[in-house]
């Protein structure tokens, strides 16, 4: 019990402390779990639907789907179809979003993310609805998972330090552009698999990554709208501490530096009372010299 009270206490700090990996993470597993606590409730009851109320955080290949559900650009990025779908996500998340804060910052990993996911999908509906190998699937095709949103965040640190050096286990130290390329290139050859949606997401991840890091090196955020966005909507604008008016009051015969010396005077008076106290205890300070002292410790 003290363990599992420690542990949840020590997510709870990790969370305060505004550390965006550990908060995405915890919201992807979140939702995961949730999905899974109202399916299992769905099939314990016996009641209709079954999975098919996920469609609507599912980002859909249809426009026509899209503009009836348009919050699904958003929560799909936050849903996943099983247990080893989010772990490998979320291990990339970790690794590359750690590595990806040592270049940029949390803000930009934060907007990041979510322009990752919205490239992802607006690729994803693209071609699906512009090439026709696809058209007979627009219908009944749905996108979800964290991938393109991680792949953009990949790619952007390997434009940023391309040269940099991560190790892999039974693979040795390989550079991350070599990395990032791998990917990218894997993603091309499987674009006609069973997984072609997923796959046409991650190039758009994996896009949107590129033309952030690029432009950032020109001076342009391309993450500034969506950390605005997100601020507003949680309310950060309310938060931002603003500078109180200045007071002037006239007519007040008291000088700053008649103050200032009188705070001085103060302070150079309770440090001879201290001074006395460490050489000859309590019981020699004389009665105003207490009442001094007992007044700054109430400060």
């Amino acid at each position: 019990m003290a363990a599992d009270s420690r542990f949840i206490t020590n997510l709870k700090e990790n969370f305060r402390r505004g550390d965006i990996v550990t908060q995405l993470i915890y919201i992807n597993v979140g939702v995961f779990l949730l999905v899974a606590l109202v399916n299992l409730f769905l099939t314990l009851f016996n009641m209709g639907g079954g999975q098919q109320w996920m469609n609507y955080l599912m980002f859909p290949a249809s426009l026509e789907r899209f503009i009836r559900q348009p919050w699904s650009v958003l929560s799909y990025m936050f849903m996943h179809a099983g247990i080893l779908h989010i772990l490998f996500n979320m291990l990339w998340l970790y690794w590359f979003g750690r590595l990806f804060l040592n270049f940029f910052s949390a803000r930009h990993l934060r907007g990041l993310y979510v322009l990752g996911g919205i490239a992802g999908a607006v690729l994803y509906m693209v071609a699906y609805n512009l090439f026709p190998y696809f058209r007979d699937a627009v219908a009944f095709s749905y996108l979800l998972g964290a991938s393109a949103s991680v792949l953009a965040i990949v790619v952007a640190t390997a434009v940023r330090e391309p040269d940099y050096s991560v190790q892999f286990m039974f693979i040795g130290t390989v550079r991350l552009k070599y990395v990032a390329i791998f990917m990218v290139v894997l993603d091309l050859l499987f674009m006609t698999a069973d997984n072609a949606g997923g796959h046409l997401a991650h190039l758009g991840g994996a896009l949107a990554g590129w033309w952030f890091a690029s432009g950032l090196v020109k001076g342009r955020d391309l993450t500034r709208w969506i950390n605005m966005a997100l601020d507003f909507c949680s309310g950060r604008w309310r938060q931002t501490p603003r500078k109180p008016k200045m007071k002037v009051h006239y007519g007040d015969k008291e000088k700053d530096y008649d103050f200032n010396a009188r705070k001085k005077a103060r302070a150079d008076e309770i440090d001879r009372i201290l001074d006395k106290l460490r050489k000859s205890g309590y019981n020699s300070l004389t009665e105003d010299e207490k009442k001094s002292l007992f007044d700054a410790s109430k400060k």
